[in-house]
């Protein structure tokens, strides 16, 4: 038997599984976890599971809420295959390569995964990750509804795009972050797709501008600032879509007039080949701009309200269109002026000028403009971060996402009614 499956009993009205392909703490993962607490409070008389490829903060956080958690670790080669990358023939090679290399342990992963969820007695399978959305349309026993939870863009992924189509059918009900998102996958998936756009929501009690801060310069090793001097990051994983360095160059040129502080904030998240910066590789790319001493690697976060809260300005560097932007959200909760592309779901966030600055995404020349405005003007700080936050209470709240979730689950087929 699995380990833990003896913890799966059939005590309550409603079952509902959940499966992520890691649980390090991306904002795919946070959403999730924001989702599970909600839901606890919400149904406290519910069964909720949650099956993830790996140990780490949300397995630990799932566990504390109440949550049957199963790891069931990915096999390394699987781990480590992705298709978002794939710009050429050597990428598509290494694609081809991992695949091969990783079929039969992927193979024994799938038959153990199929009897986990078999075991859970699932009345609603979610799914919060590519990977997963794949492997739970196979694994799911026939009488559970399947949800998939799109956090990315599923045309960037050419090879996973075939497959999600050819698997459509066995799914009931699809969730998209923004509505850029879900126009993207009902043009992918064609007519019949049952899709619903569900923004994200933010802890409000804990994003909020007072409350403790971090302090980021000892946890980047940098000396101590004199008192007033503007603190400008980038929080993010260590993907490399996010645009790191277009941070680091648009810092460059700011700092040829203007005296900051800059922090990357965050860290590796999956096993993707290629698909990530290395923290040598950001530390390298700082010496060369001539950035030491001004700007400095803090490493994963688990306390993400407190280091916004220690930044004066957050930047949103996306080269590619954000499906959603979580952060950009939880630093608006915290009262924070932030600087964003105006590419993909973050649009529906923000209005510029009012509640946000924004730049063409990839524009290092705009966005070392937009902070410079920032970096001079305190009045314009303080008005930006004041109307973020009253746009972020209204937009993000959690008791919006909680009851658009339970109405989607009431309404798909094969599922009882909560007592």
């Amino acid at each position: 038997m699995t380990p833990g499956v003896s913890g799966f009993s059939r005590t309550s009205p409603m079952r509902v599984l959940y499966l992520s392909p890691t649980a390090s703490m991306g904002g795919a993962e946070r959403v999730l976890l924001d989702l599970l607490h909600n839901l606890r409070v919400a149904q406290p008389t519910w069964a909720l599971g949650l099956i993830t490829a790996n140990d780490g903060p949300l397995a630990d956080d799932a566990r504390r809420l109440g949550v049957i958690t199963e790891v069931l670790p990915f096999p390394r080669e699987f781990a480590r295959i992705g298709d978002a990358g794939l710009t050429g023939p050597r990428t598509w090679a290494r694609f081809a390569r991992r695949a091969a290399g990783g079929s039969m342990a992927t193979v024994r992963y799938f038959r153990a995964l199929r009897t986990t969820i078999a075991a859970f007695e699932p009345d609603v399978i979610h799914s919060n990750g590519i990977k997963m959305h794949v492997l739970g349309a196979l694994a799911k026993p026939e009488r559970s509804a399947l949800v998939w939870h799109f956090h990315d863009y599923l045309s960037a992924r050419p090879v996973t795009c075939r497959v999600i189509k050819r698997l459509k059918h066995r799914c009931r009900a699809v969730v998209a972050v923004s509505e850029s998102v879900a126009a993207d996958l009902r043009e992918q998936l064609g007519p019949g797709a049952d899709v619903t756009t569900v923004w994200n929501s933010v802890d409000l009690t804990r994003f909020t501008p007072g409350g403790p801060r971090l302090d980021l310069d000892a946890m980047a090793s940098l000396a101590r600032t004199e008192t007033g001097l503007p603190r400008i990051g980038l929080v993010a994983t260590f993907a490399r879509w996010k645009g790191h360095l277009l941070f680091l160059e648009a810092l460059r040129l700011l700092k040829e007039t203007r005296r900051f502080r800059g922090y990357i904030v965050g860290g590796p998240l999956y096993e993707t080949d290629g698909s990530q910066h290395s923290l040598p590789e950001l530390q390298a790319a700082i010496t060369r701009l001539g950035l030491n001493g001004v700007v400095g690697l803090t490493g994963f976060v688990r306390d993400s309200d407190a280091a916004l809260r220690h930044l004066d300005v957050v930047v949103h560097a996306s080269t590619s269109p954000e499906p959603f932007g979580l952060v950009i959200a939880e630093a608006m909760a915290c009262g924070r002026p932030v600087v964003v592309s105006r590419a993909g779901g973050v649009a529906e966030l923000i209005e510029p000028e009012v509640n946000a600055l924004t730049y063409t995404a990839g524009n290092s020349q705009e966005l070392a403009a937009q902070l410079a405005r920032l970096v001079d003007d305190v009045s314009l700080r303080r008005r930006i971060g004041d109307a973020a936050r009253r746009s972020a209470v209204e937009q993000f709240d959690p008791q919006r996402v909680v009851g658009q979730m339970l109405g989607l689950y009431g309404r798909l087929p094969r599922v009882k009614a909560a007592a």
